[in-house]
């Protein structure tokens, strides 16, 4: 059963986040996972929710989403991201 990761992140440094926009596309797809979006236009239709940049990715399991986390060439990747960043929120649903 695929997943969906959807991330809401706060973007303090753009030029060091082109760096990690440029370098995680390949570490994802060893995965198995893909973009389904990627920080596109979007609009809060009901709720209270205001998201700043959402990504969305789909993963083929739980599994291959852990894996991503967890894989060493990740880490300063990871790390870049939080210093650049602000995870606002994240979130794992399973998919259809």
């Amino acid at each position: 059963m695929s997943v969906i990761m959807i991330l809401d992140n706060e973007v303090h440094d753009a030029a060091k986040y082109e760096e990690y926009k440029r370098a995680v596309p390949a570490l994802i797809a060893k995965h198995g996972g893909e973009y389904l979006a990627r920080g596109g236009e979007h609009e809060v239709l009901a709720g209270d929710w205001q998201p700043t940049r959402l990504v969305i990715f789909r993963f083929p399991s739980r599994q291959a989403i852990n894996d991503f986390n967890e894989d060493p060439d990740y880490q300063p990747l990871k790390v870049l991201r939080e210093s650049v960043t602000t995870t606002r929120n994240l979130l794992v649903v399973e998919g259809l």
